[in-house]
């Protein structure tokens, strides 16, 4: 493999990729000329002088050493980690034009990939946009060279842990303390046995779940309880596998969070999939019910339900009409379950079934439906789509954390189940990264 040329060049930037990196081609007069470009840390508009990071057949990689001339749109990174962390990759540009960016990387999508487009573009949905990242999965690592124990995000480089001392995107009382946490790992015996911190937080607690590789000692165990006292969080280990979670001292907070407008309370446990901007999960779960447009003894199905984030707040307005989830974690269905009763619903089942799987003779299914909503994974839902009896649907809502899998399934509805792409529209669940959140709406029958 050839070396890479470590001399700075000048480039101008052209676009921003879908992963939020500035796209340039190598100028007239590079050996590369023409070759593509992805830049980090510059934006459109903009001519940078940059340095090579990478190199492959197709496209070459580099990071910005300077910004020659600056996009009008770029603003002060709020965070002094910006640029090494791995965690956001927008906060240089301005809010307005990230939401921008994301609605256009949606709308690409489903013309690129599915070769649709939706009759309207739905307002896009904001919230919280600091101090919103409520899960996550922070890695630990000891360095020698640094004689410190680093607890962050990957860096850019996800060879290397990134050196936090704050984070402007994660709930304060953690993403102010990572120094604290990264200081409590280094004075345990058993620092180089943890290799990760997962964060989780409800209403009342924020969880930290201290994945171990060996036994702790009792003073290690010891400093952890401290360390939750004084900061006021929860403990938990984690000595194996995800059934292997339990509390440091045998009790802990329950955690939860409400759904206030539809007077719901969800429980979960610290490794469970909850949304990860508290704000922005309830104004997505009222514009999805509002979309779906429950009427009076309509039966709607929720299919990756999870803890029955959509599904509970859909049996409060259902009234006399029946709710079905359907999700492939068991534990998740158990505590569904356990939701519904915890609130009183009595509207509302939850079953266990692989959605990728064949579904035929799933008892759940036999009775129909009238509206359907979808909120699937990064992988979509073509599996399910393809075995469900759309004919009978009046409605489909689809919540996506992946656009190019929405495209893909959107392609499918309308291009061969012959359904129409009503309106699709972005929510920004996760502010400063290219993360793409979003909802479509699909009606019976081809229209335009």
């Amino acid at each position: 493999m050839a070396r890479l040329d470590q001399t700075p060049k000048t480039v101008v930037i052209s676009d921003l990729s879908h992963d939020g990196r500035g796209v340039a081609h190598w100028p007239e007069g590079h050996p590369q000329a023409g070759k593509t470009l992805f830049v980090s840390g510059a934006l459109p508009g903009e001519t940078v002088s940059v340095q090579q990071t990478a190199r492959s057949k197709h496209f070459d990689e580099a990071r910005t050493l300077q910004v020659l001339e600056a996009s009008k749109d770029r603003v002060t990174p709020r965070c002094p980690h910006f640029g090494t962390c791995g965690g956001c990759a927008l906060q240089h540009l301005d809010a307005d034009r990230q939401i921008e960016y994301k609605q256009r990387v949606l709308l690409d999508n489903l013309q690129r990939i599915g070769h649709v487009a939706p009759q309207a573009v739905l307002p896009p949905l904001r919230a919280d946009s600091w101090g919103y990242r409520r899960k996550g999965r922070l890695s630990v690592r000891r360095v020698e060279k640094k004689d410190k124990t680093l607890v962050g995000f990957r860096e850019q480089d996800p060879r290397f842990v990134a050196d936090l001392h704050e984070c402007h995107t994660i709930l304060p009382p953690l993403g102010f303390k990572l120094d604290l946490l990264g200081a409590l790992v280094d004075g345990m015996d058993g620092r180089r046995d943890i290799p990760q911190i997962e964060f989780i937080g409800g209403d009342a607690a924020i969880a930290l779940v201290f994945r171990h590789l060996q036994p702790l000692a009792e003073a290690d165990r010891a400093r952890l309880a401290a360390f939750g006292a004084e900061h006021g969080f929860a403990i938990f280990l984690q000595p194996g596998g995800t059934e292997s979670v339990h509390p440091l001292n045998g009790t802990a907070p329950a955690l939860s969070f409400h759904l206030s407008q539809w007077n719901v309370e969800l429980q979960f446990k610290p490794l469970d999939f909850i949304q990860v901007n508290a704000k922005l999960n309830e104004a997505m779960i009222a514009r999805a019910l509002d979309l779906l447009d429950v009427q009076p003894g309509e039966r709607v199905l929720d299919l990756f339900c999870g803890l029955g984030n959509f599904t509970l707040p859909l049996a409060r307005v259902a009234g006399e009409g029946a709710v079905v989830g359907v999700e492939g974690d068991a534990g998740l269905v158990a505590r569904a379950r356990a939701n519904a009763e915890h609130n009183g619903l009595n509207n509302v089942s939850f079953h266990a079934a692989d959605l990728a799987q064949d579904l035929r003779g799933q008892p759940w299914l036999k009775r129909g439906f009238d509206k359907l909503l979808l909120d699937p994974a990064r992988a979509g839902a073509i599996e399910a789509l393809k075995q469900l009896p759309l004919k009978g649907l009046k409605r489909i809502v689809y919540v996506s954390c992946h656009p190019g899998s929405l495209a893909r399934d959107a392609g499918y509805l309308v291009n061969e189940a012959g359904w129409t792409l009503r309106e699709a529209g972005v929510m920004d669940m996760f502010p400063h990264t290219a993360h793409v959140e979003s909802i479509a709406v699909f009606e019976p029958g081809r229209k335009g």
